[in-house]
């Protein structure tokens, strides 16, 4: 089962790569990560997202909570959250695909962040299931480049993953 982790820890060199030396050293793969600093300069938020059993996951938070530069961990797939992951397509977009194009993207409220002759880049902002959607329904696109962001998450309510 795909599980969303959000990891608060120190933010000093090295402490990322300990946290996927423990993916790697156990065989687990990661399936996105994202880090950046949180409103306090010291602490960053890791998400990733993997896949496993409960026993999996379970062992997982156990090890990184043994980790020094881990602050907290929380599972945000087992209980009420909010994820989204940005995501930009570079598709080739020849005047008969652009009305087509330009009405994919609305549907997905996307965006279309830039316009070339040739080519459109477009912006998709949602779950990881709605990205896929949209790769879905633009199939019939020349689909050129893609990028995508990996999963940022928050609990809802007033949970809250801070010291």
């Amino acid at each position: 089962m795909r599980r969303i982790i959000s990891v608060l820890m120190e933010n000093e060199p090295g402490a990322l790569s300990r946290v996927i030396g423990l993916f790697s050293q156990r065989g687990y793969n990661i399936d996105t990560l994202t880090v950046a600093p949180t409103d306090d300069l010291t602490l960053s938020r890791l998400t990733l997202t993997t896949h496993g059993s409960d026993q999996v996951i379970e062992q997982i938070t156990k090890n990184l909570n043994k980790l020094i530069d881990v602050v907290k961990v929380i599972d945000l797939t087992v209980g009420p959250h909010v994820e989204r992951e940005i995501m930009l397509v570079k598709v080739k977009a020849n005047d008969a695909q652009r009305a087509e194009i330009n009405h994919c993207v609305d549907v997905f409220r996307g965006q279309i962040v830039d316009v070339n002759t040739n080519a459109y880049i477009l912006q998709v902002v949602g779950s990881s299931d709605k990205n896929d959607a949209f790769i879905e329904a633009i199939n019939y696109a020349d689909i050129l480049e893609l990028v995508r962001s990996g999963v940022s998450g928050l609990a809802r309510g007033e949970k809250i993953l801070k010291v």
